[in-house]
Formats: C-alpha cells, structure tokens, sequence
C-alpha cells in the first residue's frame, strides 16, 4: 500500500488527474475542484492509503498536476 496526499484548497480544478486515475479522483459539482475520493481531511489535508494496483495511475496523475498538488508517499 502507499498513500496519496492531495492538498486540495490549492486546486484548479484541471481535470488531469480524474482523467488518468478515474477511479480515485472526481470533479466536485460544488467548486470545481478535484476530490480524493474515500480520503480522510486532517489540517486541511486529504489522505488516503490506496493499493498497489493504482500506483502508476496515481503516480501519473501527480506527474500530471500542473500546480503539483498531489504527493505519492511510501513507494
């Protein structure tokens, strides 16, 4: 497992993310912005342990992130 941390009030809402790993990232209908999804807020930022199978996805989509919003930790 590996954790994704997503600072999301520093969101643009691009869509880059939820096109590469769909099954992790949405566009929130109430500001536009991505959303982790099953992530957990702590100080303001979003965190979630995912599984291995989604690395790469992931890995891509923070590759992606034109304000680098998004950090892949543990692998």
């Amino acid at each position: 497992m590996f954790k994704i941390i997503h600072y999301r009030d520093k969101c643009i809402g691009c869509y880059a993310c939820v096109e590469i790993a769909p099954d992790r990232w949405r566009i929130s209908k109430k500001d536009g912005r991505c959303t982790l999804v099953g992530s957990k807020i702590k100080k303001g930022i979003y965190q979630v342990d995912a599984f291995d199978e989604e690395l790469e996805d992931n890995k891509r989509a923070a590759a992606s992130c034109p304000v680098n919003i998004i950090k892949i930790n543990g692998k």
